[in-house]
């Protein structure tokens, strides 16, 4: 076993099934990250916002102070909600928990999640897709409740992938074909530079978007080889070069290259670095791997801070007003058993990320605390922001470290 593997699984799975108990007991709705915004007149006020800075800053003021020191609020602003994004993660957390363990429980679960998001799915499209359940106010425009999303749909397509591997069923397969020719047809591509093209986050925008077209490449890429469509491969392509053409000198990629949001941030950069690792995988090339060291080298010596722990931006958009993100936690130790055994200080602060999930991040109920903030904590459990995230991630990351020390002992 590595030196990363070694030892560093006590605690983890305690905590898995604490958090499962957790949510048996709480239920699978929750608030959200965007609770505070959800309502009309948050939605009026974050419009402000964009449109009018000055008129729009005394808008949101109650809301980013509420949140700032009186997290516990956002429940009288919105509603609990279901989030597809979050029960694909349950799924795969639930699936990488059945081979750790191949308790019959676990899978039960991941098959009820499935089975939940079969019924979730955006209806007035034909093929397979997800959104939000709720109205989202963007700088470039209101993107309505069951609008899908490239950013949430292949979440459910990895989920579905997941069981499909463990049980052979069929139906998990179908569900991964309509996704893959939604993702195909419904998202748009544009011209973006030679042989590149960016896609769309929606049906209806123009796109920009890195880790968007991220999203997609990685799915098309899994879908061409699975279904041997090379229609898939090509359109994959063409979002692939328009990630890696976007790459900056220093290996960091600006959310967008629309000129407005070029902001680095912790589990954006993870996003973009997990859909090279996966493409890698099915389709290795040589500039892919180029890309995708720069950008880890960028990612451990940017947007960490000197104990080793992420941290929120290395670029950031506006004033922040917390300390550091369960979603960045989630997403370094997604991307750190990913690309596990591959770079020694990717490995080293994973490492310290997990024992700071175990040590501070868990509450004597189980579940995770949302945020730390300069003063106290964000305590809210919401499943997108980010329950399903580090639990899916811990999952993921115990399946692969016990089997990295599989591996290593069959060598040795």
């Amino acid at each position: 076993m590595t030196e990363h593997a070694s030892g560093k699984l006590v605690g983890v799975t305690e905590a898995l099934e604490g958090f499962t108990r957790w949510l048996e007991d709480y239920g699978e709705s929750s608030w959200d990250h965007q609770s505070y915004y959800a309502s009309p007149l948050g939605r009026k006020a974050k419009a402000l916002y964009y449109n009018s800075p000055l008129l729009g800053k005394l808008a949101v003021m109650p809301m980013v102070l509420s949140e700032a020191f009186l997290p516990s609020t956002r429940r009288l602003f919105w509603q609990k909600e279901r989030l597809p994004i979050s029960d694909a993660h349950y799924a795969m957390g639930f699936a990488y928990l059945y081979q750790v363990t191949e308790n019959e429980n676990f899978y039960q679960r991941a098959v009820h999640f499935l089975e939940v998001l079969k019924e979730t799915r955006c209806r007035d499209y034909e093929h397979y897709c997800w959104g939000y359940p709720f109205d989202w106010q963007t700088r470039v425009g209101m993107i309505r409740a069951g609008t899908p999303l490239i950013t949430t749909t292949p979440y459910v397509y990895e989920a579905f992938s997941c069981l499909h591997d463990i049980d052979g069923r069929e139906e998990w397969l179908d569900v991964m074909r309509s996704i893959a020719q939604h993702v195909y047809s419904d998202i748009k591509d544009y011209p973006a530079g030679p042989g590149a093209a960016t896609c769309s986050y929606t049906p209806f925008d123009k796109g920009g978007v890195v880790n968007a077209s991220a999203y997609r490449a990685f799915l098309l890429f899994d879908a061409s080889l699975r279904f041997s469509i090379q229609v898939y491969e090509q359109a994959a392509a063409g979002n692939l070069n328009f990630v890696l053409q976007n790459q900056k000198e220093n290996g960091c990629w600006y959310y967008s290259v629309d000129g407005v949001r070029d902001f680095v941030d912790h589990f954006h950069t993870c996003f973009v670095l997990k859909a090279l690792a996966k493409i890698q995988t099915s389709h290795p090339q040589a500039r892919c791997e180029q890309a995708l060291d720069r950008g880890v080298e960028y990612y451990v010596d940017n947007v960490f801070d000197d104990a080793g722990l992420p941290r929120p931006f290395s670029r950031a958009p506006r004033m922040t007003v917390y300390k550091r993100e369960a979603y960045d936690l989630a997403e370094c130790v997604n991307l750190g058993a990913l690309l596990l055994g591959r770079f020694q200080k990717l490995d080293r602060f994973v490492g310290f990320t997990v024992a700071d999930i175990k040590d501070r991040w868990i509450k004597p109920d189980g579940s995770f605390r949302s945020r730390e903030l300069f003063l106290g904590w964000d305590n809210v459990p919401m499943h997108r922001w980010a329950q399903s995230q580090l639990f899916r991630s811990l999952a993921f990351y115990l399946l692969r470290v016990g089997s990295l020390g599989h591996q290593d002992r069959q060598e040795t």
